[in-house]
């Protein structure tokens, strides 16, 4: 890579940290290159992006965004999950990471805050944004079910009771 090349990376690598919510760190070295595709393909599938980066120019990237705590993540061979939910990316790698025994997730950072391990790991495990928002329709919907089903009941009593001496009869 000529020095061209590495300002064009780090230009564009600065511009898709200023659109992500979240970020996972991995360390990816015994993985094979199918192996990572599914994790892009299942990354792209959430909205996210998966970048193979040279730490130091990830870390030259990271300067003015709020990912500058994820410096001391970057050594070795890593790789950045970068979700645009909060919770997309830990969830896709927390669920390659537990497909694939090589990718090993070491740190990430949801905005400002810094995660470990097992914060990216508690994370993964938290709703996402459509499964909360699906969550409150049903919360909100279920008091006006129940008043159209309390409404209903005396007329479908009455319909029954009809039915039935009109079947004894």
């Amino acid at each position: 890579m000529d020095k061209a090349q590495k300002i064009a990376f780090v230009k564009e690598l600065s511009e898709t940290l200023s659109g992500v919510e979240s970020i996972v760190v991995a360390h990816y070295a015994g993985t094979t290159v199918s192996e990572l595709e599914e994790l892009r393909v299942a990354m792209r599938g959430e909205g996210g992006y998966v970048q193979v980066a040279k730490n130091r120019l990830a870390k030259i990237a990271f300067d003015g965004t709020p990912y500058t705590n994820l410096e001391e993540f970057m050594q070795g061979p890593t790789i950045l999950a970068m979700g645009t939910d909060v919770v997309s990316a830990a969830k896709v790698a927390q669920k390659f990471a537990d497909d694939h025994k090589s990718f090993e997730i070491i740190g990430g950072a949801m905005g400002e805050t810094k995660l470990d391990v097992a914060g990216v790991e508690a994370l993964s495990k938290m709703p996402s944004l459509d499964e909360l928002r699906a969550k409150l329709m049903g919360t909100l919907t279920a008091p006006a079910t129940q008043l159209v089903r309390t409404i209903n009941e005396p007329g479908t009593c009455l319909v029954r009771v009809l039915d039935a001496k009109s079947k004894a009869a």
